[in-house]
């Protein structure tokens, strides 16, 4: 897994990164996902990755990660992949996350596509395909576009449930 500019954006990142997920699938032919839906916990964990290995150097610099997911209910396969390994993955290495159910965003204004914010300037556009496949990025520092982000992911964190509470249906 290449992690540019993930690395460089993360390196140079120095109070806050922030991830707003919107989408119920991603890349549903990724091997830890496969190795989850084949009941191999361990492998779907994937206790040893370049990106477990970012996260916890970044939280371990003091930089705030934080990750909120809009989710539909009750959920798809792939969320409830995620829910299940988020405190092995995610939670382990630093990072917060809450979940939001998608009706309960019905009067948030969200941008269109989910992006990471670093330090409320740097923003990183994830595009994918409607099958949930990765395309590429975009990185741009317009503020308006990073004041929209900040906004957004704002609203969200605060409706949001964290992980230890959340259940999903």
């Amino acid at each position: 897994m290449s992690l540019a500019p993930f690395d460089q954006l993360f390196a140079s990142c120095e109070r806050s990164a922030v991830h707003l997920e919107m989408r119920d699938a991603y890349m549903l032919d990724d091997p830890m996902f496969l190795a989850w839906k084949a009941g191999d916990v361990e492998a779907s964990g994937r206790a040893e990755s370049p990106w477990l290995a970012l996260m916890a150097s970044t939280t371990g610099r003091g930089v705030e990660v934080r990750r909120a997911r809009i989710v539909s209910e009750p959920v798809s396969e792939y969320v409830r992949f995620e829910y299940d390994i988020t405190d092995l993955h995610n939670i382990a290495v630093g990072e917060q996350v809450r979940w939001l159910p998608r009706r309960r965003t019905t009067d948030l204004a969200l941008p269109g596509n989910d992006f990471w914010l670093f330090d409320s300037r740097t923003v990183l556009i994830n595009h994918f395909t409607g099958q949930g496949d990765f395309v590429d990025h975009e990185v741009t520092e317009d503020p308006d576009v990073a004041r929209l982000c900040a906004t957004a992911f704002e609203a969200v964190w605060a409706r949001a449930t964290s992980h230890e509470a959340y259940e999903p249906a």
